[in-house]
């Protein structure tokens, strides 16, 4: 809305209020309108309630057995044929038809009876526009125009009631057609369809007379407001336009466009001049002040560019009303007072810098942006040179210490190399003997294993007469058991011999005389018998000891064998570690021959450690004096920290760890083949230096 003028604002409301007028009126028309089509439909609902109900006293008259169907129907036609009304000078009626599909018939036309009985199925009926269902307010506008007896039909199809639009001609002389509305209802018992119908056309006529009549009403009306609107805006804004013309002269002034201020015209006594006088009031004391303001603006110029060119000791001393000048001159006061100690600050903590203090720091609080960044960086400047010193001086003494420790290690190292030189000779020695053992280790193995052969073949024989003797004793034994049957065989004979005898002494003393010298004979038979028993008994002992005494031997001779086969195994594990120990005795022979060659070079190199120690004696004398000189020119400056720096803490790779030597041989292997001792030539005993 501030992008509108007044003008255009009291124009909007002129027309908002011309809208708003036309608005209410054709929302009053149009309700004025609806009041009188509904008070139209309820007075055909009405109508046709009074029909209904004569119908339904005839049909509880015929019900009730007063009279009968046919009687009840004449009367209640009778009654409806009676009802006459007038609607707009017309005189109207009410018609009956019946439920019939598809089309109706007419039961009865109080006007025209030449439609009784016919169906009304003509296009000339075709005049229905619009339909309500029951008693709602919502219409269903057709599409097109369709028989509206028709459209009346399913209306009570589908409820009972229903109002019906359409065009009919007033006069059956002309031709012309106007809007009517019927209202119908259905009495189911007889089938029979009430309608009745009123011309709707005279309030649409009401309705544009009002129409216009309102629209007269409004323009008088509107006329006159905007009459009223046109004054009063031009009086407004007449006022307006000299009330800017005076701001804009004041605001020349202030802008400094001319020298000079008018006042504005407060002449009146309408709000505007009010606000004139206000104003101008205030244009008095603006001027006062805008002339001391520009006195204390040119002094700020002055003192600033002072300030531009370096002068930092030029103030501003004049003093005026505006809260806001002595304000901004107050803080440009206190602006140049800060700026100088701050730089004075600076220049003197940059001259003790350059007079190697570095001990004294720019006070960074209250400071902001540039100020901040400027103390922030000389102190990073005197903290980097501290810090440089500081490790400048760490450095020194941390050489200076290492100095003395390479002086020391260096003397350690001539004393090392001299004891190394002779105990290389004396080790020399010892390997020549051990050397010379190792050879004749070699050699008495290599008899054992000479030695160990010939057991090995005495071994072999020895199991092998021992599996001879088992064979023998097998064969004893199968001797021994054939004997041993055999003597069975002697012992069941004497057995048989000693029965017939008994049989034939038994058969001789049956025989008397006759059979003495056969008993005699059967006696001696008997005591040969006997004698066989026991030469066999006695036979069978010895030989159950002979086969007694061939087990025993076969158990020895088994054991014998095992023997030798326990002492043959053992014998060749001998064997097989006599190999091994030869192997290994070899091996031993060519490391002590690579120890040999490793010692005359590790004499080779001992002289040369002693000539390199020598060198770097002298190295570390000269690097003695320049870690004292180092120290001395840091002590000379001032800093923080000074006096707390300490030499670095090198830590000795060695330190804490057993000396190793420095030739060291890898384990001999037990294998066939030997493999060449390596010379560890690790700088570890050097990494002190």
């Amino acid at each position: 809305m501030r992008n509108i003028s007044i003008k255009s604002k009291l124009l909007l409301m002129l027309f908002l209020t011309t809208g708003g007028f036309i608005l209410l009126s054709i929302i009053f028309l149009i309700s004025e309108k609806n009041i009188m089509l509904k008070e139209k439909k309820l007075k055909l609902s009405n109508l046709i309630e009074l029909g209904y109900s004569l119908v339904e006293s005839e049909y509880k008259a015929f019900k009730s057995g007063s009279i009968d169907e046919n009687t009840a129907k004449k009367n209640a036609l009778s009654a409806i044929n009676k009802l006459r009304y007038n609607s707009g000078g017309y005189q109207e009626y009410i018609f009956i038809i019946d439920n019939t599909n598809p089309y109706p018939k007419m039961v009865q036309h109080p006007i025209n009876p030449a439609l009784n009985n016919t169906v009304l199925d003509s296009e000339k009926y075709n005049l229905a526009t619009k339909f309500i269902y029951g008693n709602n307010e919502d219409e269903i506008i057709l599409t097109s125009k369709e028989n509206l007896f028709k459209i009346m039909l399913d209306i009570t199809k589908k409820e009972n009631t229903g109002f019906v639009t359409y065009f009919w001609n007033k006069d059956s002389k002309s031709q012309k057609l106007d809007e009517k509305i019927s209202h119908i209802k259905e009495f189911k018992e007889w089938g029979f369809i009430l309608g009745t119908g009123i011309y709707i056309d005279d309030i649409n006529e009401q309705f544009y007379t009002n129409v216009i009549e309102a629209a007269i009403i409004i323009l008088v009306i509107l006329a006159i407001i905007a009459s009223i609107i046109l004054l009063i805006s031009k009086d407004i804004i007449n006022s307006l336009n000299r009330f800017k013309e005076g701001l804009l002269n004041f605001f020349g002034y202030l802008n400094r466009e001319q020298d000079n201020v008018r006042t504005l015209d407060d002449s009146g006594k309408d709000e505007f001049a009010q606000m004139s006088k206000v104003v101008n009031e205030n244009i008095i004391k603006t001027q006062k002040a805008i002339e001391e303001d520009r006195r204390l603006i040119d002094e700020t110029i002055t003192v600033l560019s002072e300030f531009e060119q370096g002068d930092l000791c030029q103030r501003l001393n004049l003093s005026v009303n505006n809260p806001a000048l002595m304000e901004l001159k107050s803080v440009l006061n206190k602006m140049a007072d800060n700026l100088e100690n701050n730089i004075d600050n600076v220049l003197k903590i940059l001259e003790q810098y350059s007079n190697y203090n570095y001990l004294n720091k720019i006070d960074q609080k209250g400071l902001k942006e540039h100020l901040l960044k400027l103390a922030r960086g000389v102190n990073h400047l005197g903290d980097s040179i501290t810090s440089m010193l500081v490790e400048n001086k760490s450095n020194g003494m941390t050489l200076d210490s290492s100095s003395k420790i390479l002086l020391e290690n260096v003397d350690k190292l001539n004393l090392s190399s001299n004891e190394a030189a002779s105990s290389l000779e004396e080790t020399a020695a010892a390997l020549e003997e051990i050397t010379s053992n190792i050879r004749n280790n070699t050699e008495s193995i290599a008899k054992m294993a000479s030695y160990s052969k010939s057991v090995t073949t005495s071994a072999t024989n020895g199991e092998r007469l021992a599996n001879q003797t088992n064979v023998s004793m097998d064969e004893i034994n199968a001797q021994v058991t054939a004997i041993n049957e055999a003597i069975g065989v002697i012992d069941q004979i004497a057995f048989q011999t000693n029965i017939l005898s008994l049989n034939a002494a038994v058969e001789a003393a049956t025989a008397g005389e006759a059979g003495k010298g056969f008993a005699v004979v059967a006696q001696e038979v008997r005591n040969l018998a006997s004698r066989s028993a026991e030469a066999a008994r006695e036979i069978k002992n010895i030989v159950e000891n002979a086969t007694q005494k061939a087990n025993e031997g076969k158990e020895i001779a088994n054991s014998m064998i095992e023997g030798y086969k326990e002492l043959n195994l053992n014998i060749s594990q001998t064997m097989d570690l006599i190999s091994d120990i030869q192997n290994a005795s070899k091996e031993q022979l060519m490391g002590i021959e690579q120890i040999n060659d490793a010692v005359n070079q590790l004499d080779q190199q001992t002289q040369q450690n002693a000539m390199i120690a020598s060198q770097t004696h002298d190295i570390a004398i000269v690097t003695d004096s320049i870690s004292k000189l180092v120290v001395s020119n840091a002590n000379a400056k001032e800093f923080i920290g000074k006096n707390e720096v300490k030499a670095k803490n090198i830590v000795n790779k060695t330190q804490g760890k057993e000396d190793k030597p420095i030739i060291s041989s890898k384990k001999v292997s037990t294998s066939q083949s030997s493999k060449p001792i390596v010379m560890n030539n690790s700088d570890d005993q050097w990494e002190s230096f």
